[in-house]
């Protein structure tokens, strides 16, 4: 029985997708009330499906949750409802089209310049704390200030918030994707949406009255076009792309440099000056930073042989689908010069993640700076722990040293 919540499964789950890909890939599992999806086709599809699948996980959840029906967790509700991630068309398409105006391609390479700036200093941070002795933790000394920084920076979010800011992410994170149900994770959730939505809403005032060139501004910008975004869609988004934005970069680049230190040989194929790019591209499928995408059947369906009845939740295991050797030449090989790498790690059709150039070009950097910087990068202690996630795949803490 498949069942994340067992630690040694969620350490490595990764015998078990190749077990249930071979004879169960369509796979009830009665802990998980759901079913878990392992095969490369089989995930396509679900990702694909916009009809006989919805990716609006929340309204039944909310809808059969005490919580709910008692009005204890409104700001979950009234805010995680508008995440387009969670939404179908035609109000993914709208939210979808209003966002494509103010994250284009030209926007993220403009930020190129100010990750080099933020990777450096990271890394002079780590230098100056190894020199003093002090242990050094890649997670909370580079990956995870990383992509939050450049997020913030953004946004139009002062630097110096990123504590505050952290506190409520890791509660709304206990909402997303928890492989146990945890004590009062759902009220603690609803307090780090509830604070993150009054911060998000003193900005939001402030940017109509005085616009600055951040993206809050033009999200303002775009809420009072046609196709207006209201001021509640207005503040999910910049909670989403707060979240988003650096939650799975950071498993990126927490995932990707561990099993590149771990597989020596392929971290000096870094260090001799192999291509970034698709070093970047293996650490998205090897042990990429989604776990798996959540979604509900919109109606009685057929999949993979399996009966699936309307309302039953469906979880679509990318990471599984990337060791598919139906897909991929000897999957389970962490190889950094893989030339064919068709990973569904981002997603696939209309919900194709709209940051993941952003994510690509934060991964590209660090891969770059570290081996040029930090060549004998190294790391420190067993194996790491992971956080208890079906949805966000990523480490605690990585103990490293850096000569």
């Amino acid at each position: 029985m498949f069942d994340l919540g067992r630690p040694a499964t969620n350490a490595d789950p990764f015998p078990e997708f190749a077990r249930l890909r071979e004879s169960d890939p369509v796979h009830w599992s009665p802990a998980m009330k759901a079913w878990i999806v392992t095969r490369y086709a089989d995930v396509k599809r679900v990702v694909l499906d916009g009809k006989a699948i919805s990716a609006d996980r929340l309204t039944p959840f909310f809808r059969s949750n005490p919580e709910y029906q008692t009005g204890r967790i409104e700001n979950l509700v009234r805010y995680l409802g508008h995440w387009m991630v969670f939404r179908d068309p035609p109000d993914h398409t709208r939210l979808r089209r209003l966002f494509n105006k103010v994250f284009t391609p030209t926007a993220v390479a403009a930020l190129l310049p100010n990750i080099e700036e933020i990777v450096a200093l990271l890394i002079d941070g780590m230098q100056a704390k190894a020199r003093a002795g002090a242990p050094v933790d890649f997670i909370a000394d580079f990956a995870y200030p990383l992509p939050a920084t450049v997020i913030m920076d953004m946004l139009g979010v002062p630097r110096a918030d990123l504590a505050r800011v952290k506190v409520w992410s890791d509660d709304i994170a206990l909402f997303i994707g928890t492989a146990q149900v945890a004590g009062n994770k759902y009220l603690r959730a609803e307090e780090g949406a509830r604070a993150m939505a009054a911060y998000f809403r003193d900005l939001v005032d402030a940017r109509g009255r005085e616009p600055a060139c951040d993206m809050i501004s033009s999200l303002v910008a775009a809420r009072d076009e046609r196709e207006a975004l209201s001021a509640d869609e207005v503040i999910a988004t910049c909670i989403l792309l707060l979240f988003a934005g650096h939650e799975t970069t950071t498993n990126l680049i927490g995932n990707g440099v561990y099993y590149s230190l771990r597989h020596r040989d392929q971290w000096e194929r870094l260090t001799s000056g192999e291509a970034v790019e698709p070093a970047v591209e293996e650490w998205l499928r090897y042990d990429g930073p989604s776990g798996a995408l959540a979604r509900v059947a919109a109606q009685d369906l057929d999949l993979g042989g399996r009966a699936i009845r309307k309302g039953q939740r469906v979880f679509a295991f990318m990471n599984s689908a990337n060791r598919d050797p139906e897909a991929f030449v000897d999957p389970d090989r962490f190889d950094l010069g893989r030339a064919e790498n068709p990973h569904l790690t981002f997603g696939h059709g209309i919900h194709f993640c709209l940051g993941a150039p952003l994510a690509r070009l934060e991964g590209q950097v660090t891969a770059r700076r570290l081996a040029e910087r930090l060549p004998r990068l190294a790391l420190a202690g067993g194996p790491p722990d992971w956080h208890d996630s079906l949805i966000l795949r990523g480490v605690k803490a990585l103990p490293v040293t850096l000569d």
